[in-house]
C-alpha cells in the first residue's frame, strides 16, 4: 500500500476530474462558451507531455554519462509517454478548435509548431528502430533526444508566439490568465487535471520499463 498511494491518488485525482470536467462550474465567456471545459485535457496533457520529455532527455544525458542501460530504458519510456499525451493534447485541441475556429485544422502556426515537435520525437523512435546495435542505439538515440528535446522550444514555445495565431498565447497564455478561468477551475486544473494526468503517464511508463527490464533479462536467460 506504502509503494501504491501515488496510484490511488491518480485514481482520485481522474474522477473527480472527471465529474468537474463534466459538471463544474465554469465562467461564461464568449466564443468558448462550454468547451473551456477542454482546458482540464487539452492544457493539461500538454504539460504532462513536457514534464515526460524534460525527464526524457535527463535519462539521456545520464545515460551518455553513465553508459548504464536503465537510463536509457528511462529515457526512450518517457519519450514514447510524451508522443503518447503530445498527440492527445493536439487531437484535444483540434476538437477545440473545431468549436472556437469553425475547423479542427487552419494551419495555425501553434498547431504546426506542436505537429512538428511531435514529429520529430516520431522520428527519435523511427531512428532507434532502424538501428540493431544496442549500443549504437542507445547512443545516437540519445544524443538524438537531447535534439529533439531543444526543438521544442522554438516548434512550440517561441516561433508561434511572435506569428500571428488564432490560438490565445500570443501576450502570456490566457488559458491560465485570471480574466479567462476563475478560482474554480483554477484549482481543479493544478490539484487535479495536472498531476493526475501525469500520475497516469508516470504509472503507464513504469509498467512499460518494468516489462522491458523482464523481457531484457529473459533474453540474457535464453
Amino acid at each position: 500500500m506504502r509503494l501504491s498511494w501515488w496510484k490511488i491518488l491518480c485514481i482520485v485525482q481522474l474522477l473527480l476530474l472527471s465529474v468537474a470536467g463534466l459538471i463544474g462550474g465554469v465562467p461564461a465567456k464568449p466564443i468558448l462558451n462550454e468547451t473551456i471545459r477542454n482546458l482540464y485535457y487539452h492544457v493539461a496533457m500538454w504539460f504532462a507531455m513536457s514534464i515526460f520529455f524534460v525527464v526524457s532527455v535527463v535519462n539521456a544525458v545520464m545515460y551518455l554519462r553513465t553508459g548504464k542501460q536503465k537510463y536509457d530504458f528511462y529515457s526512450v519510456e518517457y519519450a514514447n509517454s510524451g508522443i503518447v499525451f503530445g498527440t492527445l493534447g493536439l487531437l484535444t485541441g483540434m476538437v477545440w478548435a473545431n468549436y472556437t475556429w469553425g475547423a479542427p485544422w487552419s494551419n495555425d502556426p501553434k498547431q504546426l509548431g506542436a505537429a512538428i515537435a511531435i514529429l520529430i520525437y516520431v522520428a527519435y523512435l523511427v531512428l532507434r528502430g532502424s538501428l540493431p546495435d544496442l549500443d549504437k542505439r542507445a547512443r545516437v538515440g540519445a544524443v538524438y533526444n537531447i535534439f529533439a528535446f531543444f526543438m521544442l522550444i522554438p516548434t512550440i514555445w517561441v516561433i508561434p508566439r511572435l506569428l500571428e495565431s488564432l490560438h490565445p498565447g500570443g501576450m502570456g497564455n490566457p488559458a491560465l490568465n485570471t480574466k479567462d478561468i476563475d478560482s474554480r477551475m483554477r484549482l481543479v486544473f493544478w490539484l487535479l487535471a495536472v498531476p493526475g494526468w501525469s500520475l497516469l503517464g508516470v504509472w503507464i511508463t513504469t509498467l512499460r520499463i518494468r516489462y522491458k527490464v523482464l523481457e531484457e533479462k529473459k533474453l540474457q536467460h535464453a
